[in-house]
This record gives structure tokens, C-alpha cells and sequence, in this order.
């Protein structure tokens, strides 16, 4: 072992690992003291990095660092290996649910879903100045005459440019096509002419991370070369179900190059800003789709969630943020960049529209024998469902700012005043070790998909932040892969273990709110790991080991940045965990304020 020994750790069988409140168990927080590089600091390291032999004993260096060496390559786990996130279906028993007739097309769904939602058709979060449109408030004012698809994509092809302008230059958008979008909403137009609008989605702007396919679009995933490479032939099974729900698909959202970063920073498309406050990120790598809800210019959008992608993002940026359970949506169409901890999620303004857009992406085409049920949530009172237990582990929980930390505290209380729901303090072991085994996974996998692609590739035509990345992922061994697979096979059990008295596990979505978007990180991207540790910190059971979780905004921090409340759930009960969110939302919602890039495409002019 030499210089560059270390002590690895020895882990006791899973089973004898205590999960109550006193547990023993050492929590690790991440041991991160790497300074943020940016600039031409980034430039320098990638250099280094990529020299042969230095750079090989630079990458050791940090893996020894980060503890990935003690926790998981060199650790003595006893589990074997498990190589999927995959469940397979129990019929847990949901409150206050609707269950779908297994056959409906994604249409019917969508009306099934709405019929589930409360009566009233006013903008739900109505708090401080914000009016945030529903998909129902749009469905309604199209099918009243107030105004039309085409009056509001032309409303939202006007704030697109002006926010891509020079003084805001939100980069909400890789590409946005404004022919398509005005062909959609002529199409759409016509139908409520008719009286045939296809469901409530009809003509509602969905945006489209740029990681899912979508025509007429490339799908570049953040880059410059992958859109060329990689033909995008036909829509994502998700994308095809909602154009199929007469949605109009609103243009490919930014994102972080290869989704390979917590900040949503991409140097070849500009980056996404925050717009509660423009020199903030608006984080990754969902950055876009995060983004254009918050302001306004779409009640949903779709992203991709391999790490937090979905929910950290709209956590940072004060929106909903919903990862279904592994398996429950389609891969089909999307980029493979991380097959076991990777697939689409769910970006919405409100939880009733993150119903109304899972209901219609929702995969029903496996046979009926393998096909999980579909409950949707009857959210037509409040509270909806009772005696709920939320599991909370004290030392991760509190592992966040002040701010952070206060605001999810009091959400909690909130939730037993208004509800009676409790609070059972446990355990989550391990914490650290599953986020640096996720790490290992994740990059791994992304190595092995575009491996294709990289060896053909000159390294100038990659982000230079993405390539300090890709240099890491590569040097994982196949002992880290098979440990890190271990690691996962014990969580599965200690997170099965908890919900065997809890409905769901909570903490806060993020570490830290939104960081700051610094000039000099604009063209090379940054090595932020402190902050990117911080924003990952809570998102990784929702990967790693499949589980449905959801965020919703709770309240904001001192300089009035949103910060996200997590529900994480069992396998298959995403019913469950929309109506807790639900619950949330509406206890909180409004003290929300305006974000300060906002834009009301149901204006009367």
C-alpha cells in the first residue's frame, strides 16, 4: 500500500446495524476540503490532470481524500453485491387513493387525474404578489375564450427572447424553436374551436430537458458534439405521451454538460440563473427545466434525475420536484448516461400539476401482469390521509445552514399542528458511504455509456469542469463498482427496515441554498465541491436504491432563497407522497414571494 495507505473500514452485517435514535453509528459528513477552482485554475488542473503518471497519482490523491479508497474501493463489506435499483410490486395499502383502470391512454389518465384535484380552479400558490397559473387555470381560460394557446405561446416566445436578452441572459433554453411552438398552438387552438380539446393539457407549455428526446430538437445533453453524434429519430416514450395530451412542447431546457454537475453552469449554452435571484445558479443538472417553471413561463417540465437532478434544482429555485419510483416511467428516449440510479422526473409549479403530468407519463405498457397499479391521490380535502409517520435521522437532517435547517424544523411542526402527523426519530446509517458509492456508480456508468463517443472525441470539445469529471469517473476500479453495489445492497435494507414503521423518510432537499453564479466560472464551469456536496447531501436514496421522493418549497432563507422540504417514500407510493406534499404546500404556500424574473402568461392584455 505504500505512501497512499489508509485504514479501510470494516462494515458489520447490515442486520446488526442499529437504526433507532441512540444508535452508536458514526456520521460521516463529507469530508471536503478541496477549494472552489475556477477560471484558469480550472484550465491548469485539467492539464495536470490529463499528464500521464501525475495525473494518475493526482486522482489517487483525491480519492484517498474523499474517503472513496476507505469507505468503499478498499472496505471489507460483508452483502453481496446488488446491481439494480428495481422493485418488485407490493400492494402497499394508500389512503385516499383513486386506482386507474389499467388500459387508459395517457389522455384519459390526465382527465382521471384532474377529477382527483379540489374543486376550486384559482392559481394555487397565490401568496405575496405570486400568481402561480395551474394547468387547470390554462385549460379553463382556453376553454372559456379568455384567451388562447396561440395568444400565450406568442406571450411566451416574447418573455423567452427577452429573458435571453443581454440584461437578463436567463439561458433557460438550448434550443427553442418558435415555428414549432406556434404550429403546436395553432393545432391546439383549433381544438378548443371545436370543443374537442384532447385533455387539460392541451395546449399547455411543457419545457423538455435536454436530455430526453424531443422533435424537431437535437438532443445535445448540455454539449456541442452528442446531437450530432447521437440521431434523435422519434420523441421519448414520456415526451410522446404528452404531445399526445395536445401539450405543447415548449423547447429543450438547459442543463449541466453531461448532467455531470450540481450547478447547472454550462459553458457552451450559457448558464441557467436563478430567477429569484439572477446571480444565483439555479443548480443541476435539471437547471432549465427547474428554471422556466419558477418564472413562470411553463407549469411543468420534464428532467432527468440520476443524482438529485430533478429535486435539487427545484428546491434551489422554489418549485416541485418529483422523482416516481424506479421503473414507473419509461427510459425509452432518454440519454443512457446512467442506467441503475438514472431516470426522468417531474418539474411542476405546484403538487396538483405534478399529479396531472405523472398521471400522463405514467408507463402502462408492460403486460398487464408485470405492470405495477396506479393510484393517483384524492386530494379533494385537506389533510386528505392521517396517521402518517415521518422518520427523520437527527444528525443528517440538521447537517445543513442554519437557515435551512430552522425553515425544515418548522415545516415539520407545521405538518403536526395542522395534521397530527408525527415524527419518529431513527437512524439512517451510512449516509456518506452511500453518497460516495452513488459517486461511483454513476460515473462509472456514465463512462461505459458514452464510451463510443469520448474515444473519438478531441478533449477541447468538452467543458473543462466536465472533463475533470469524466477523468475521475474513469479511473473507478472494477473492485469500486462491485464494493459500491454492495454498499447499495445494505441500504436497500436499512431504508426497508425504517419503512417498516414510517410512511416516509424527510429531510431537507438541499445542504445550502442556491450558491452564487460567479463571473469567472461562466466559461470553464467550476470545482465546487464543498457547495456540490452540500446541494447532493440529501439526494441519493431517491437514486441509488429507486425510491419515489419528492420536494416542495417550505419557505426561504435570510436573503430570501427558497429552501425545499424531501419526502422519500416506499417503492410504488408516489400516491402517498403527493399527498403529503400536498399537505405541505398547503400549509405553507402562502408566505411564498415573487420570484424577481417572473412572467404572467395569463395576462389579460
Amino acid at each position: 500500500m505504500g505512501v497512499f495507505s489508509s485504514s479501510a473500514k470494516v462494515y458489520q452485517p447490515a442486520a446488526e446495524v442499529d437504526l433507532g435514535p441512540s444508535s452508536g453509528e458514526l456520521y460521516i459528513s463529507p469530508n471536503v476540503k478541496a477549494p472552489r477552482v475556477a477560471g484558469l485554475l480550472v484550465k491548469i488542473f485539467v492539464w495536470v490532470l490529463e499528464l500521464p503518471i501525475v495525473g494518475w497519482v493526482l486522482l489517487y490523491i483525491l480519492k484517498k481524500d474523499n474517503l472513496i479508497n476507505k469507505l468503499v474501493s478498499e472496505a471489507e463489506i460483508p452483502e453481496p453485491p446488488l446491481f439494480t435499483a428495481t422493485h418488485s410490486w407490493e400492494d402497499t395499502p394508500e389512503q385516499n387513493v383513486s386506482l386507474t383502470k389499467p388500459d387508459l391512454s395517457p389522455a384519459e389518465r390526465v382527465e382521471e387525474a384532474v377529477s382527483c384535484l379540489p374543486a376550486r380552479l384559482e392559481s394555487t400558490l397565490a401568496g405575496d404578489g405570486l400568481k402561480r397559473w395551474t394547468i387547470r387555470d390554462f385549460s379553463k381560460a382556453y376553454s372559456s375564450g379568455e384567451t388562447t394557446p396561440v395568444q400565450v405561446a406568442k406571450r411566451f416566445l416574447a418573455a423567452v427572447k427577452e429573458s435571453s436578452g443581454p440584461t437578463l441572459n436567463m439561458a433557460f433554453f438550448i434550443n427553442c424553436d418558435p415555428e414549432d411552438v406556434m404550429k403546436q398552438a395553432e393545432e391546439s387552438t383549433l381544438r378548443y374551436q371545436r370543443g374537442a380539446p384532447l385533455s387539460a393539457l392541451d395546449g399547455v407549455l411543457v419545457g423538455v430537458k435536454d436530455e430526453i428526446d424531443c422533435l424537431p430538437y437535437p438532443t445535445t445533453g448540455g454539449t456541442r458534439w452528442l446531437g450530432k453524434a447521437r440521431p434523435c429519430d422519434a420523441d421519448a416514450a414520456c415526451v410522446a405521451q404528452l404531445r399526445a395530451c395536445g401539450a405543447v412542447l415548449a423547447g429543450k431546457t438547459n442543463m449541466h454538460e453531461l448532467g455531470a454537475g450540481t450547478s447547472g453552469i454550462n459553458p457552451h449554452y450559457g448558464s441557467a440563473r436563478n430567477p429569484y435571484n439572477v446571480g444565483k445558479v439555479a443548480g443541476g443538472s435539471s437547471s432549465g427545466s427547474a428554471a422556466v417553471v419558477c418564472a413562470g413561463l411553463c407549469p411543468v417540465a420534464l428532467g432527468v434525475d440520476g443524482g438529485g437532478s430533478v429535486r435539487m434544482p427545484a428546491a434551489l429555485c422554489g418549485v416541485v420536484g418529483f422523482k416516481p419510483t424506479a421503473g414507473r416511467l419509461s427510459g425509452a428516449g432518454v440519454l443512457p448516461l446512467n442506467w441503475t440510479v438514472g431516470m426522468a422526473g417531474i418539474l411542476a409549479g405546484t403538487v396538483e400539476d405534478a399529479a396531472i403530468a405523472y398521471s400522463a407519463i405514467v408507463d402502462q405498457s408492460q403486460p398487464s401482469y408485470l405492470r405495477p397499479e396506479l393510484n393517483l391521490p384524492l386530494l379533494t380535502s385537506t389533510p386528505s390521509i392521517s396517521n402518517v409517520k415521518l422518520a427523520k435521522s437527527a444528525k443528517w437532517f440538521n447537517d445543513s445552514s442554519d437557515d435551512i435547517r430552522t425553515c425544515c424544523d418548522k415545516a415539520l411542526q407545521t405538518l403536526y399542528t395542522h395534521y397530527g402527523w408525527e415524527t419518529l426519530d431513527v437512524t439512517v446509517p451510512e449516509i456518506e458511504e452511500m453518497r460516495l458509492a452513488h459517486y461511483v456508480t454513476i460515473g462509472s456508468e456514465c463512462t461505459a455509456s458514452l464510451s463510443k463517443y469520448l474515444d473519438k472525441l478531441k478533449r477541447s470539445e468538452i467543458g473543462w469542469d466536465v472533463r475533470v469529471a469524466l477523468g475521475v469517473y474513469g479511473s473507478f476500479s472494477s473492485r469500486a463498482y462491485l464494493n459500491s453495489q454492495r454498499l447499495r445492497n445494505r441500504q436497500m435494507f436499512f431504508h426497508k427496515e425504517i419503512f417498516k414503521t414510517a410512511d416516509v423518510i424527510v429531510s431537507p432537499m438541499t445542504g445550502v441554498t442556491a450558491p452564487a453564479l460567479q463571473d469567472d466560472a461562466r466559461n470553464t464551469g467550476e470545482l465546487d465541491y464543498i457547495n456540490g456536496a452540500a446541494l447532493i447531501r440529501y439526494s441519493i436514496a431517491g437514486n441509488f436504491l429507486g425510491l419515489p421522493a419528492i420536494t416542495v418549497m417550505v419557505g426561504q432563507d435570510k436573503a430570501g432563497l427558497p429552501v425545499g422540504l424531501q419526502f422519500i417514500g416506499r417503492p410504488w407510493s408516489e400516491a402517498t407522497l403527493l399527498h403529503i406534499a400536498f399537505a405541505m404546500q398547503e400549509a405553507c404556500s402562502k408566505n411564498h414571494r415573487k420570484p424577481a424574473v417572473f412572467y404572467d402568461l395569463l395576462k389579460k392584455e
